[in-house]
């Protein structure tokens, strides 16, 4: 971005990015229940204000200007590189898109991805078929669906903090183990026993490496 190139109130930026990010994740997602259609929605949200702030208003820039003014100094934090705070903050003072923490960013919103897409394609042909997802990444974890969604919101809280995202952030994630441990209840009402032995072998939210798990729905 040159030197004379608005900043910000790049307000059709804002909405390009918020619906290239909202219907790439719904096009691995695929919503099909108003479950589907929830967690979708709280995504939506935290990506939409998320652009909000990196394209058209720095709301998180002008609350903080002062303690940021004061602490680093020289810094003209209007600039949109600027925004990318971590890497000012802990001294990647280059282009920080190739810092640490945006590298480490792309990383994280790539996986995610990556997992939303895995995980669909395994959840859909099991409910066509109307058995438990056991296979993919359903056989390390029981919800990566929701774990990729987190993994793609931590990314973008490396790369571009901002007050409202780091104040969304918990309450999504709160909100996602809710619907999670919903979901659960009415999957050991349908599958009953297979559920029971999936849910022994497979943890909730935090991924079993190393030998799959012996699956009820194999």
């Amino acid at each position: 971005m040159s030197d004379t190139a608005p900043a910000y109130g790049l307000w059709s930026l804002v909405i390009i990015n918020s619906v290239v990010f909202i219907v790439f994740a719904a096009s691995f997602f695929k919503p099909g229940n108003a479950r589907d259609w929830r967690s979708l929605g709280m995504f939506s949200a935290f990506i939409v204000a998320l652009f909000a702030e990196m394209y058209g208003f720095p709301l998180t820039i002008y609350l903080l200007s002062g303690w940021l003014a004061q602490r680093f100094p020289g810094v003209d934090f209007l600039a949109h590189d600027s925004g990318h705070l971590l890497e000012v903050m802990f001294g990647w003072r280059a282009n920080p898109h190739f810092g640490p923490f945006h590298l480490l960013s792309t990383l994280f919103i790539g996986g995610g991805f990556w997992l939303l897409a895995g995980a669909w394609k395994i959840l859909y042909a099991a409910q066509l078929e109307k058995r438990l997802a056991t296979t993919g990444p359903y056989a390390r974890v029981r919800h990566p669906q929701y774990i990729a969604f987190v993994l793609i919101m931590f990314g973008f809280l490396l790369q571009w903090p901002t007050l409202i995202t780091l104040a969304m952030f918990p309450i999504l994630v709160f909100a996602y183990v809710r619907l999670a441990r919903r979901e659960e209840l009415e999957a050991a009402r349908m599958f009953g026993t297979k559920w029971d032995q999936y849910v022994r072998h497979t943890p909730a939210f935090v991924p079993r490496f190393g030998k799959r798990s012996g699956s009820a729905g194999d």
